[in-house]
């Protein structure tokens, strides 16, 4: 094994949530350690094929601007980059924020880097030592071979809970013994799209051409509907139709048929689009995303277990770190997704305690591992409040080092005015749409 590193926090997953928190606890003058597996920031929101992020905005007859910070300031430097615009969502869950990917890529790196925080790619963590309740080193593997780091702090950004799970957290894993799990999509991108012809058909017309096609033997087609939306770029579209249900995307096999089910998913859609939707004639596929795109896996069982009561009822929590309007969303195995809304101008909280484990003392998690049910995850995914989650867990991590404690000693009195001088936004406020412009 490689010789050992030290770092005051250390952050595995360079995901939205892992991002933020990097940002956020860098900028506090922690010493930062990022790991992230891949040659580039962004998780889901990159390598996924993502493009938009959802949550910043509620849906409603009034908006309300619900995330701002440090994840706020994300949009506003892509918006100066014009690499990013605010549309309406495919299916009202309110305006959302389209933006350029290879941009968003290096807006994460900037960021990061101007924070002070040190960025280590092809860096996963195979293995965690723990014991007396806390984490005390985990196992970098890279080119370099097996390198030992040692952190006084840690927190889980993997969005499938790798490390909590290595350390002996207990957690659900959506899918197992019955249980629902999110279905996976491969997301993909047609070029020299008529964009004008294709964005004045209706989603409801959409909706009716694929289930005809379906009904009718001549396609294959996984899922009736779908998202298809504009992109910063002429004649660029963006696809997310396909569906592979019923997979463990923890286990290594399960996930690499999927993701070989997902590109055979992709050649029939194109196949369609380019046959029956007006706009499409000319196109072609332009790009397959990196990677399957994964919505569930574990979460974790920690202080607070977020639920759909909770998402329904708009709860509110003492200790608040994010707000959230989105509606749960459940890809299940059919061929529809399952809405449940807010009532408009409602939203609910994300405690804090949601981040927090409740065997190892030394860790935080952030993102979409959440300790929640599999409906309350199905709301709090979103990327706007995994951002938001992973600010809190970073300055959270910051605060806690700062003053000699673990994250569950740290008092939420204490973080609170951290996370309102950053710009949390903890008591959502009313935006006119006519100015919802970047």
């Amino acid at each position: 094994m490689a010789g050992g590193l030290k770092t005051d926090i250390l952050i595995v997953g360079g995901g939205a949530a892992g991002t933020l928190a990097a940002i956020a606890a860098a900028r506090k003058g922690q010493k930062v350690l990022l790991l992230e597996a891949r040659g580039f920031l962004g998780g889901s929101r990159t390598l996924m094929g993502v493009d938009t992020f959802n949550g910043f905005f509620s849906p409603g007859e009034q908006t309300f601007q619900l995330v701002g910070g440090i994840s706020y300031e994300v949009v506003e430097r892509l918006a100066r980059k014009k690499a990013a615009f605010i549309r309406p969502n495919t299916f009202g869950c309110g305006p959302v924020v389209t933006y350029d990917m290879e941009q968003l890529k290096i807006v994460f790196e900037e960021m990061v880097l101007e924070s002070g925080a040190n960025l280590l790619y092809y860096s996963s963590v195979p293995q965690v030592d723990s014991g007396q309740d806390r984490i005390r080193s985990v196992t970098v593997c890279n080119k370099a071979g097996l390198t030992q780091v040692e952190a006084t702090l840690v927190v889980d950004a993997t969005g499938d809970l790798d490390v909590a799970a290595s350390a002996g957290e207990e957690y659900e894993l959506a899918g197992k013994d019955g249980k629902p799990v999110q279905s996976l999509t491969t997301i993909f991108y047609m070029a020299n799209v008529d964009t004008q012809k294709v964005f004045s058909m209706s989603q409801a017309t959409l909706t009716q051409i694929m289930q005809e096609a379906s009904e009718s033997g001549r396609y294959k087609l996984t899922r009736i509907g779908g998202s298809i939306h504009p992109t910063p770029h002429p004649g660029f579209v963006h696809a997310n139709l396909t569906r592979i249900p019923n997979v463990d995307a923890t286990d290594p096999f399960a996930l690499t048929a999927a993701e070989i089910e997902g590109r055979r998913q992709v050649q029939e859609y194109v196949r369609f689009l380019q046959n029956e939707i007006p706009g499409f004639e000319n196109s072609y596929l332009a790009v397959t995303a990196s990677m399957i795109g994964v919505r569930e896996t574990r979460r974790l069982i920690g202080e607070y277990i977020l639920t759909g009561e909770d998402v329904s009822s708009s709860a509110r929590f003492y200790d608040a770190v994010a707000c959230c309007s989105a509606p749960m969303e459940d890809h299940h195995s059919g061929k529809d997704v399952h809405w449940q809304f807010l009532h408009s101008g409602d939203y609910y909280q994300i405690p804090y305690r949601s981040l927090l484990p409740r065997k190892n003392n030394n860790l935080l998690v952030a993102g979409r591992c959440l300790s929640a049910t599999h409906e309350g995850q199905a709301s709090a995914r979103n990327s706007a409040q995994c951002m938001a989650m992973g600010e809190a867990a970073g300055a959270a991590a910051a605060l806690a080092f700062q003053k000699g404690v673990s994250p569950r000693q740290l008092d939420y009195q204490d973080l609170h005015p951290e996370l309102v001088k950053q710009g949390v936004i903890l008591e959502p406020f009313p935006v006119e749409k006519e100015r919802m412009v970047l």
